[in-house]
């Protein structure tokens, strides 16, 4: 169900929550911001909105940043976001292995970390919430990830080796085509 956007940017307001932190893709709504008290905040959209499932992803088990995996650690002054979403598989033993190649990314696979430096993206955070995944990746303000992405697997087969893996870890969530898995949250 369509959310009264005006509604929840009233709530965002009262809240002192900038309505810029306010992504959608069809009926599913993300609020991605720093939140003093997230209990409070998930209280309060539940009941402002009694019909809607209100999701808090405090599960950050992957991140990436410029500032701490790039020789060029100078960062952006300035960030947009980019928020995609999916689920993993129901198998929880796939679900483990996925989760442990991105604990041990960073030793395992260095390549993945260079190409997000080539690509200049300034972080990469992926939380979840059951089996949804939650994947924000930060790139300097007026960029696209368009311009940027095609960096990631410039003379990188590592990366191309790593996305088809991952692949097999990941699916859509309700309401996707088949064979769709990452969905883009639109900045409302």
């Amino acid at each position: 169900k369509q959310l009264d956007v005006s509604k929840l940017k009233e709530l965002l307001a009262k809240n002192n929550i900038d309505n810029s932190a306010v992504y959608q893709w069809q009926d599913h709504y993300v609020i991605f911001a720093k939140i003093a008290d997230v209990g409070v905040m998930q209280s309060r959209l539940q009941n402002n909105f009694p019909e809607a499932e209100v999701k808090v992803y405090y599960d950050m088990f992957y991140e990436y940043s410029k500032k701490k995996h790039c020789a060029d650690n100078t960062v952006a002054s300035e960030w947009d976001h980019v928020l995609l979403t999916a689920n993993l598989v129901a198998d929880k033993k796939k679900q483990q292995e996925y989760l442990d190649y991105h604990a041990t990314q960073f030793e395992k696979w260095p390549d993945i970390a260079k190409g997000f430096c080539n690509d200049n993206f300034q972080q990469l955070l992926i939380f979840r919430n059951g089996r949804q995944l939650m994947l924000v990746i930060s790139i300097p303000k007026g960029k696209t990830l368009d311009e940027l992405n095609s960096k990631t697997v410039e003379n990188n087969p590592k990366m191309l080796e790593w996305n088809k893996i991952m692949g097999k870890y990941q699916e859509g969530i309700e309401g996707t085509k088949k064979g769709e898995s990452w969905v883009f949250l639109k900045r409302l």
